[in-house]
């Protein structure tokens, strides 16, 4: 098998436990998903099984939608109320006009600290895992992006926004700051991911629908992941050079390493079969020629 999965993640669930579920109905194909969802959060998880697994990476980079519940006057270690929570002693209760005049610090290009309760890694370790032992965990804030960042309901303690961002944003963390910005607390109470680039939660499939029978009429074209690539047909003579790791001619109007900056990486390019199948992942390797980065096994 070689698709792409959109599955909608139910609360409770953790990502790697909807794998495990797809990976026992399509062994011996591998999977794996594009973007943790926490086990509180809900909706779009990207699963890419057999060689689509070495799609992943492009399927992160894409732009997250996102739908939070958060509530205020309120703290926890984890920013979300899986931890325990602490109520603030007589905290601020903002107005819908307060919230609103905070939101611009957070749109566009922010820095933002991790959460102490994530996956990243500290000295090979997960920072849970370092914080869950008590141990202190300090994690460097990073640049992130914010495109859109509204406001849809709001009654005092419960705030919920929408919220498009980019690949590595922490929506609990965003929380946590916007609330710091008024003076006050903030745990996620609720998260779904409503869509990761083209891959929206009306067109996903739930994890009970996921059966032996049916599963390859719910696996999307692999091209979907690199849509946003350049697109590039290949001729049959094309296509055996590639799959033989030799080089073939630029077509013009494709770029070229001519039109790079200095110390600019070649874009990458997505090559198709006559029926419009991604069947590989190409980079100008010498001025003029491309090459594999990467094959894929073409359908029957």
């Amino acid at each position: 098998m070689f698709g792409i999965l959109n599955v909608n993640k139910p609360a409770g669930w953790t990502s790697r436990d909807v794998v495990n579920r797809v990976e026992k109905l399509v062994r011996p194909a591998k999977a794996g998903h594009a973007g943790t969802l926490d086990p509180l959060a809900t909706g779009v998880l990207i699963v890419c099984v057999g060689p689509a697994t070495r799609l992943v990476q492009y399927v992160q980079q894409m732009p997250k939608e996102y739908r939070a519940t958060f509530l205020l006057g309120r703290t926890s270690p984890t920013e979300d109320i899986e931890g325990e929570v602490s109520e603030l002693p007589d905290p601020p209760q903002p107005s819908r006009e307060d919230v609103e005049s905070v939101l611009p610090r957070f749109l566009g290009e922010i820095e933002q600290r991790p959460p102490a309760h994530s996956a990243l890694r500290i000295d090979g370790k997960r920072a849970y895992q370092l914080a869950r032992q008590g141990q202190p965990v300090l994690l460097e804030p990073r640049a992130v992006h914010v495109y859109q960042l509204t406001v849809e309901q709001y009654q005092y303690p419960q705030l919920k926004l929408r919220i498009r961002c980019g690949s590595g944003t922490y929506v609990r963390s965003l929380g946590r700051d916007l609330a710091e910005a008024l003076g006050t607390g903030a745990v996620m109470s609720a998260l779904t991911r409503s869509a990761i680039g083209r891959y929206r939660l009306e067109d996903a499939v739930a994890t009970e629908q996921l059966d032996l029978q049916q599963i390859g009429d719910h696996l999307l074209s692999p091209r979907t992941a690199v849509e946003h690539l350049p697109q590039l047909p290949l001729g049959e003579a094309e296509l055996a050079e590639i799959q033989h790791g030799r080089l073939i001619s630029v077509p013009e109007g494709l770029p070229s390493q001519t039109d790079l900056q200095p110390n600019e990486e070649a874009p990458l390019i997505a090559g198709l079969d006559a029926r419009g199948q991604l069947v590989a992942l190409l980079r100008e390797r010498q001025e003029g020629l491309l090459g594999p980065v990467c094959n894929f096994p073409r359908a029957d």
